[in-house]
């Protein structure tokens, strides 16, 4: 398991990572960096470190550069543009698993055990999967983590990935208890 969380641009270079590695990884979603997806990657780096990985073309290079400005001590992985290079389309999704863990390896990627001290149970019991009111509750506790909404699986990942402590999970949890029972 990858420490770091692994930045790329779409939905398929999170596809082609994971096929690679088992890490979280985040979508920027290609030039549409907000403010949103910054804070997410601020917090990734605050927490377990980010890695950027991005296509070896012009977009992609002006996306790592977004985001070098805007969060501090990120590593970068690089991918050469023949790795990257399908039928004429360039992007991390073309590239084989071996060729992203030469370029994550390269970028100093730290091993980590795979942590599971959030269970399904654990959503379960604070109704963030299997109640009428989830997906809000999801939301919510996404944003008083900072770690962005995801569905069940995505938060539990996530939960698990992020170095998050139960005894923060509890907190936070009972901020978004406060916050959803008094409709902010």
């Amino acid at each position: 398991m990858i420490k770091e969380v692994i930045v790329v641009e779409g939905r398929d270079d999170v596809t082609a990572v994971k096929k690679a590695v088992d890490a979280e990884v985040i979508a920027v979603g290609g030039f549409g960096i907000n403010a949103r997806v910054i804070g997410r990657i601020k917090e990734a780096q605050k927490r377990q470190g980010v890695i950027v990985l991005t296509d070896p073309d012009f977009a992609g290079e002006k996306i790592r550069r977004i985001i070098s400005k805007r969060v501090e001590g990120i590593k970068h992985a690089y991918i050469a543009r023949e790795d990257g290079t399908k039928d004429g389309d360039i992007g991390v999704e073309n590239a084989t698993p071996e060729v992203i863990i030469r370029a994550l390896t390269e970028a100093k990627a730290t091993q980590k055990e795979k942590r599971e001290d959030f269970t399904i149970q654990d959503l379960l019991y604070f109704k963030l999967v299997g109640d009428g009111d989830a997906k809000n509750r999801r939301a919510a506790l996404g944003k008083e983590l900072s770690i962005g909404y995801g569905n069940g699986n995505q938060l539990l990942s996530r939960l698990n990935n992020y170095g998050i402590t139960k005894e923060e999970f509890v907190e936070a949890m009972k901020k978004v208890d406060k916050k959803l029972s008094i409709g902010e």
